[in-house]
């Protein structure tokens, strides 16, 4: 597999961009972690597969590997309506819709946006007036009916999902989804094309609704649910971020050592964020499952609004009555229900007829908390490395996730910086937590240690982190 977003955002005249994305990063908490679809010993996952199937009443289509079920349901959007890893399921479905369909013409009758839930492709940006998208609205981008077709069958299975072309942005969609059988890595390459005889120019974005109702009371959201992203350091916005809409001060949002968190509330607002890193991540600290979603930051590019992530909460908003005193709208679930939108945004695009342009992200379920540190290739930090020495006895400690099963490798380093010898540590599994703590022989010389993962065909698929030796005596 190629390194992470090798080529993304091109564009192309004519044809379809074919993804170059293979490969990706996972978040994962140290936790215990049980699945209904269990986990693969070492080299004996099964093949990837797909098949017809029932979903809430309509018509879908599931991908499926040992880590994760995806359902599609090519009728409402495109959509891909659920994602299930251990049991658990991740997306918002709108209970008020559940086996019904609402074709655009009928809604935009209405002028009525239908929700579904799920996740979906949005176009950007929007607003009233030539050039903006008055969404979200009923509309055959966002829920006229997809054609879906199978690309591959085999590692990674991959399915196509095309939509009609809209005739008044000008804009087509599709995207190809694709699951291997050797990770929960979820892979999509969307496609904005033109359609039309003019020029356009469009932001493709990916929207996704997730599901912040309390599991074990429908009538309650969670009051544990979190997202973070890395806030820019050269941002644009005052604080990190941009409240768009919904109150300034919102208590849900607060910044901890570069990195912006949202407990979510019952509170309708939106925040614009210009981050860089290229990663965002949902968390239900409740029952300790998470996912991020990965992408590719382009800095000299133009992005809506300058915004490359955008969460939006739904929930109860402050107005002023006709009489013009403050109340709160929508303050029950019947009309405004529990979710959270996480989006990701290309940069702004001009497209000549017949042009394309590609936006490739990537999601990791995960078993996660909310204490998360950092990102790194191969995984992620929720206890950072440390290392401390006894004499030859070298004490490892951490806590990390990672998104390949594999075997975690020591590096050991002396104080020049020479690779001195490698370690063997322990095997590793996406649904298994990594809790190291461990004691290996190292020389006395020895000053500095990384911990690398190999996969199951002995590829270093990189860092979790590395650290300093603590010696006897040397305060930590």
């Amino acid at each position: 597999m190629r390194n992470f977003f090798e080529k993304s955002g091109t564009m192309t005249a004519g044809v379809d961009v074919r993804s170059l994305f293979r490969s990706g990063m996972i978040f994962m908490a140290c936790c215990f972690a049980s699945s209904n679809l269990g986990w693969a010993m070492p080299g004996s996952h099964s093949p990837c597969r797909m098949h017809p199937t029932m979903f809430e009443g309509w018509k879908a289509e599931e991908l499926i590997n040992d880590w994760v079920r995806l359902t599609f349901v090519p009728q409402l959007g495109g959509r891909l309506m659920q994602v299930e890893f251990g049991g658990h399921h991740y997306l918002f479905v709108n209970p008020k819709y559940t086996g019904r369909y609402f074709a655009p013409v009928d809604a935009g009758k209405q002028r009525e946006w239908i929700n579904y839930g799920g996740d979906k492709l949005w176009p950007l940006p929007e607003g009233h007036g030539e050039g903006y998208w008055p969404g979200p609205v009923s509309d055959v981008l966002d829920d006229g009916e997809y054609k879906l077709a199978i690309v591959s069958q085999s590692n990674p299975c991959t399915i196509r999902l095309e939509g009609p072309a809209d005739p008044a942005t000008g804009l087509q969609y599709s995207r190809e989804i694709s699951l291997g059988s050797d990770s929960p890595q979820i892979s999509f390459h969307a496609v904005m094309k033109n359609a039309s005889e003019r020029s356009i120019r469009w932001s493709i974005q990916s929207v996704t609704q997730y599901d912040t109702g309390d599991s074990r009371n429908r009538r309650d959201y969670n009051q544990d649910f979190w997202a973070f992203t890395p806030v820019n350091r050269q941002s644009a916005y005052g604080d990190g971020y941009r409240v768009r809409n919904g109150l300034a001060d919102d208590p849900s949002y607060s910044v901890h050592d570069g990195v912006f968190t949202l407990r979510w509330l019952y509170l309708e607002n939106e925040v614009w964020l210009d981050s860089d890193a290229g990663w965002l991540a949902v968390i239900d600290e409740s029952t300790k499952f998470g996912i991020v979603e990965r992408f590719l930051y382009l800095a000299d590019q133009e992005y809506p609004g300058k915004a490359s992530v955008i969460f939006y909460k739904n929930g109860a908003a402050l107005e002023l009555d006709n009489h013009g005193v403050p109340t709160l709208r929508s303050n029950h679930p019947e009309e405004a229900p529990y979710y959270m939108e996480a989006e990701i945004n290309s940069p702004m695009r001009r497209l000549d007829p017949g042009a394309s342009y590609a936006l490739d992200t990537a999601w990791f379920p995960v078993r996660a908390g909310k204490g998360l540190k950092s990102v790194t290739q191969a995984g992620v930090v929720e206890r950072p490395l440390a290392a401390f020495l006894q004499t030859d006895h070298l004490t490892l400690s951490g806590c990390f996730g990672v998104f390949f099963a594999g075997k975690l490798k020591a590096h050991v380093f002396d104080l020049h910086g020479a690779e001195s010898n490698v370690v063997d540590l322990e095997f590793v599994d996406p649904l298994r937590e990594v809790e190291l703590n461990q004691t290996i022989t190292v020389s006395p010389g020895a000053t500095r240690v990384a911990i690398h993962l190999s996969d199951e065909q002995g590829v270093d698929r990189g860092s979790l982190g590395e650290a300093e030796i603590t010696k006897p005596g040397k305060d930590s």
